[in-house]
């Protein structure tokens, strides 16, 4: 299939555009960046509104009554599917439509609330809450909320707040990570009423049982088309569409994921989303809060684990002493206990920043679903050392044997795609760095030249004090805070003294590194991916003081323990961001780097002689 290219800049271009609006916003994670800790912007989190409340919990009592009762979830993963009158079920639980306002036949639920369904869905069975996510976050109803016009609403959002699952089409062969390259076309018909689609989709997620499609397709340009990618909803039954596989995974057995092709397939002009050549700009906003979903669900995973680690490890008694008495195992389950409360606070500070929709949330959301992924696997994959053999055994063969059928395995392979769905960690890097670096361009202005490279450390080490000793006084390394900063929060205001100080060395040093590289700092992939990294984890510093003392005022009777479970978190995540402001500075990233090209080469290919291929030879991607 032939691919147009898009140049950077263009691409460059869509993403400022898609910010434009959202830059006017405050954000935590823009101005942490930028060596501002704006604890304000976090705390104290909104008071709740006893209504939202007492929907959400009701809707949530409805949704585990219906889930232990009506949801095999080991069936699930036997028959690598949904059993129709479990769809059914869901559709007539309002679960479609979580998010969608009222007026439009849906719950009208807050993000809290959604993320919260997620998290209940996916514990029972992570092909739940991935159906949910993929229909709600990315599918129909968000880009429809977004961009949709008022006719496109009242026509479509009823439909898929109930009866209607939908699906968002955005990957093909050779498109992954760099949407710009879309070659799926849309020809606009002679006479204006409509477009012709041709092209392939790939991971189709409920491609394969959708309702209604949302297609990302390039429109050329010509007379009276402004062209580009642009969004159309697409309803399935269209003449011209064929789910050619279904395709199947390591994880995540029940989704339902193919491949779509489109054969002169005539979509209605009134059918594109937010504007001709806008797809882009429609997909970007999509995912600045449907990114939410995937930290949602990673958050109920390492809860799920931190539950079976306690369990197992009260039970289970090697030389005469239960497991946790040992000191291997008791590190292990600390860590499981202190990230499962990192996830969850970042989660819900989060998802209420969404629901406030005073703050550009873009950075954050990028940032938990960049940090829940990674930390949940380590998380799961601590839980299945402690369980030894049985964490590696199937819950099937447990059954069967007469032990607690606990799915183990099968959580760790359903967890490992949340660090590539919606954008892998290495480009979810990048696009938080690029958020970053920006920010400080902006204000740096002309003492940055983007076409050099400044080699000599100590003009770039000075260009930097001058510069930050101008603009922004208060991240001289020498700056101090007021005596008794945070006091408010008892024994975390450590914490939180810590975060500001790191948050104005990470501002110090990624200045330092756009003057020592110029414009070549955007090929140090590993250096920004650090800066990220620390970021993150300030990040999640802030938000799990900010949720313990949240918890705290929220119910009095669980502050020590809240505020343990907090430290408990921040004491690990300190030691993290330490290691990682080592290695911006003292690493062999240039050696890995040069390895990495010989091997590619060949050089190194004798070293593979003693091994066979199941797979055979050939092209890995199809022409």
């Amino acid at each position: 299939m032939a691919t147009t290219h898009v140049s950077e800049q263009e691409a460059r271009k869509v993403a400022e555009a898609a910010r434009e609006t959202e830059w006017r916003l405050p954000s935590f994670g823009k101005e942490l960046f930028l060596g501002r800790f704006r604890l304000d912007l976090l705390y104290p989190q909104p008071k709740p509104d006893p209504e939202m409340e007492k929907k959400g919990d009701a809707f949530l009592a409805k949704l585990r009554t219906f889930l232990e009762e009506r949801v095999d979830p080991f069936q699930i993963e036997r028959d690598a599917k949904i059993p129709d009158e479990v769809l059914q079920g869901l559709k007539e639980l309002g679960t479609l439509g979580i998010k969608i306002p009222e007026e439009y036949g849906g719950l009208g639920l807050n993000q809290v609330y959604y993320n919260r369904a997620l998290v209940l869905a996916g514990s029972w069975n992570s092909s739940l809450s991935t159906l949910l996510s993929a229909h709600q976050s990315i599918g129909a109803p968000e880009p429809l909320r977004l961009a949709g016009t008022e006719e496109q609403k009242r026509k479509y959002l009823p439909l898929v707040a109930r009866t209607h699952l939908s699906a968002f089409l955005l990957t093909e062969i050779d498109v992954g990570s760099d949407p710009a390259r879309v070659a799926t076309a849309a020809v606009p018909t002679e006479d204006g009423s409509g477009y012709v689609l041709n092209g392939r989709k790939l991971w189709t997620t409920n491609g394969t049982i959708a309702d209604v499609l949302v297609v990302m397709a390039r429109v050329p340009k010509s007379e009276g088309h402004r062209g580009g990618i642009t969004a159309f909803l697409v309803e399935a039954g269209t003449p011209g569409i064929t789910v050619e596989h279904r395709n199947a995974f390591m994880g995540q057995r029940g989704i339902e994921n193919g491949v779509t092709l489109f054969e002169d397939v005539v979509v209605p002009a009134e059918n594109v989303v937010g504007g001709e050549g806008q797809g882009l700009k429609v997909a970007l906003a999509t995912l600045n809060t449907g990114r939410l979903s995937l930290p949602a669900i990673c958050a109920g995973t390492a809860k799920y684990s931190l539950k079976i680690a306690r369990e197992w490890s009260g039970e289970r008694v090697q030389w005469g002493h239960p497991i946790h008495k040992h000191d291997a195992i008791a590190q292990k389950i600390a860590f499981i206990a202190g990230t499962a409360f990192g996830l969850e606070a970042m989660l819900e500070i989060s998802s209420k920043l969404a629901d406030e929709k005073r703050n550009d949330v873009r950075i954050e959301a990028a940032l938990a679903k960049l940090y829940a992924s990674e930390m949940a696997w380590l998380a799961c994959d601590e839980m299945i050392q402690i369980r030894g053999g049985r964490g590696f055994e199937t819950a099937e063969s447990l059954r069967n044997r007469g032990e607690r059928p606990v799915p183990a395995e099968q959580v760790l392979r359903d967890l490992r795609i949340n660090r590539i769905f919606e954008g892998s960690s290495e480009i979810m890097r990048l696009l938080i760095a690029r958020e970053a670096v920006d920010q400080h361009l902006q204000v740096a202005g002309d003492i940055i030249d983007p076409e050099a490279e400044l080699k000599d450390k100590g003009k770039a080490a000075l260009a930097a004090g001058k510069f930050y000793g101008r603009w922004f006084p208060t991240l001289a390394v020498g700056a101090g805070q007021r005596p008794g900063s945070y006091d408010e929060f008892g024994s975390l205001a450590g914490h939180l003294r810590f975060a500001e100080r790191s948050s104005r060395k990470l501002a110090r040093s990624t200045f330092y590194a756009m003057a020592r590289w110029q414009g070549a700092l955007e090929k140090k992939q590993s250096f920004l991916g650090r800066i990220v990294d620390i970021g993150a984890e300030l990040f999640a510093i802030t938000a799990s003081c900010v949720h313990a003392k949240t918890l705290a005022v929220e119910d009095p009777s669980r502050q020590a323990a809240a505020f343990e479970l907090a430290d408990l978190f921040c004491a690990q995540a300190r030691r993290r961001i330490d290691r990682l402001f080592h290695d911006l500075w003292s690493n062999d990233d240039d050696d890995r780097y040069a390895a990495a090209q010989r091997v590619v080469e060949g050089r190194y290919t004798w070293f593979e002689e003693g091994i066979l291929d199941p797979s055979g030879g050939g092209p890995m991607i199809p022409t």
